[in-house]
């Protein structure tokens, strides 16, 4: 049985990872700060609430929760989209610390709080954003957000260098733009449909193709 772990996965993206996985057989673990409705009504769903990803008590007790179980898929969904413009800027410094914390440093800290957990053969995803490719900004704005979502692809790349030799690939791939809360609802693309799609990419990951930068529709995405 392929074991999943899943944060931010009490709505949108995450909650329909979850939901998929499970339906498929998975042993699903939903990681989130507070449970949902919807989330409780999933069957076959472990839900680990209380889990703050910007909290390093939190990420330890994560860790100790996961004890004895090796995680064979952990997708770092959690994120934060908080909009900021430039002549804002000197007022707006916290939601770029905010975002810096969930979108940047959080996978990276998930991952190593569970790195013990991920054998040969494992999968690490991070659910990005092409608002984080330069060669692909042709809009401008969204200062806060693009530059978390930049910080996450380098740091990404550099982090499947690192699990390489250990056997465990990554991906960075953008969900598209999806109809969430995030995203007030005003996406192209529901949920499920990016969720399924997120799925055939993550099961197409290989050590050959690891820190690639994906759209969730198969393109390769520019840095």
């Amino acid at each position: 049985m392929t074991t999943v772990l899943v944060t931010g996965a009490n709505r949108g993206i995450g909650l329909a990872l979850a939901q998929q996985y499970a339906q498929q057989g998975a042993q699903v673990f939903a990681v989130c700060r507070e449970s949902s409705e919807a989330l409780e009504a999933c069957e076959n769903v472990t839900i680990v609430s209380g889990i703050d990803v910007t909290d390093a008590a939190c990420l330890a007790n994560l860790s100790e929760r996961m004890s004895g179980i090796a995680i064979d898929i952990l997708i770092n969904n959690a994120g934060l989209l908080r909009r900021t413009e430039l002549s804002q800027i000197e007022e707006e410094l916290e939601l770029y610390r905010a975002q810096f914390e969930v979108n940047t440093l959080a996978p990276l800290r998930v991952t190593q709080a569970l790195r013990s957990h991920l054998g040969e053969g494992a999968k690490v995803v991070i659910i990005t954003s092409r608002m984080g490719s330069m060669a692909d900004n042709d809009s401008g704005g969204q200062y806060a957000y693009r530059i978390s979502k930049a910080g996450i692809n380098s740091a990404g790349k550099s982090l499947a260098i690192d699990l390489a030799p250990a056997g465990i690939s990554l991906a960075l791939l953008h969900p598209g733009y999806v109809k969430t809360g995030m995203t007030r609802y005003t996406g192209h693309v529901e949920a499920e449909q990016s969720a399924e799609q997120l799925r055939q990419r993550i099961e197409e990951m290989s050590l050959e193709t690891t820190g690639c930068f994906r759209h969730a529709n198969g393109e390769v995405l520019p840095w």
